[in-house]
């Protein structure tokens, strides 16, 4: 993940955040004044995506810290922690409550008031947060390098980006399907339509909560560069003239920055001086072309 993937993710989470704080108050007001239970799970869904903004961006801009001697390969992989804790949060605060809530409707059906205000609230929320997706996937499409979007959502390391989609896909879902079940309850004149219609919501955000820990959990463990970064490290190495084999190279992503361990058998007989001279250059060259590798180690030997 390079500075440029910062900036996307950076413009994405303040999309993502200024749609949803005005999508919240809005569904807020629409909630109390028409006691709709898929209203209310909606608005609850709008707060955490609010809170859940905020700890990307904290997440985002503490990954950045220089390395200390507590942690020398620097704050990167916070934005996984993060970004983990928002999965967490959507599977709870967003998921389960808008589940209890549509729970208790159902065990307490009431009747929704002034509902087109509901539906109104609802509409006007689909376009806002159309416009939050769009620009969240215009700054995709600046870092896909021509894959496709299932492609670069399986092999990117931007969590932060992954979040902020899934968020996004989730908040679209949900309101069409809140959208629904008020209009099936107005229609029917049956307010539990309503009461379910909380409960799907709640378990949409699930699934998607689900998604996204699974995506953040390999970045939790550990995993390498991106393939292209590799192959590309791979072949600058390879194509050195004072380099007769790579035999190992390893990878680790670590938040915007890649550790870079490789083992190298030189040409026979080359002095130390001659072979440390090259070693040097051939980091320079590495880190002019692929400025993602923040620490680079390269060993000479004779055998992996």
């Amino acid at each position: 993940m390079s500075i440029e993937d910062h900036g996307s993710s950076t413009r994405a989470i303040l999309y993502a955040f200024l749609a949803n704080f005005g999508i919240a108050l809005a569904k807020s007001w629409a909630a109390i004044y028409t006691h709709s239970g898929s209203m209310l799970a909606e608005a609850i869904h709008s707060f955490a995506d609010c809170g859940n903004q905020v700890l990307l961006y904290v997440g985002l801009r503490q990954s950045q810290r220089s390395p200390d001697a507590e942690h020398p390969l620097g704050y990167g992989k916070s934005s996984y922690f993060w970004s983990f804790i928002v999965a967490l949060l959507l599977f709870s605060v967003g998921g389960l409550v808008s589940i209890y809530e549509g729970w208790h409707k159902l065990a307490e059906p009431e009747p929704l008031s002034a509902a087109w205000i509901a539906l109104a609230v609802l509409g006007v929320s689909m376009v806002l947060e159309t416009f939050s997706l769009f620009g969240a996937l215009r700054e995709i499409r600046k870092l896909t390098r021509g894959r496709t979007l299932m492609s670069w959502l399986n092999t990117t390391r931007n969590a932060e980006l992954v979040v902020v989609l899934g968020e996004d896909c989730a908040a679209l879902l949900g309101l069409g399907l809140a959208f629904i079940f008020v209009l099936l309850a107005v229609l029917t004149g049956n307010p539990v339509f309503d009461a379910i219609g909380s409960m799907v919501i709640g378990a949409v955000l699930i699934v998607v909560a689900f998604w996204m820990a699974l995506r953040i959990r390999a970045l939790l463990i550990g995993r390498s560069a991106e393939e292209d970064i590799r192959l590309g490290i791979e072949q600058i190495i390879s194509e050195d003239r004072n380099i007769e084999a790579l035999l190992n190279a390893i990878t680790l992503q670590v938040g915007p920055k890649i550790m870079l361990a490789a083992k190298i058998r030189m040409r026979a007989a080359m002095p130390i001086e001659e072979a440390v001279a090259c070693i040097n250059a051939l980091e320079l060259r590495l880190h002019a072309e692929f400025p993602e590798i923040g620490w680079c180690f390269i060993e000479p030997d004779v055998t992996d």
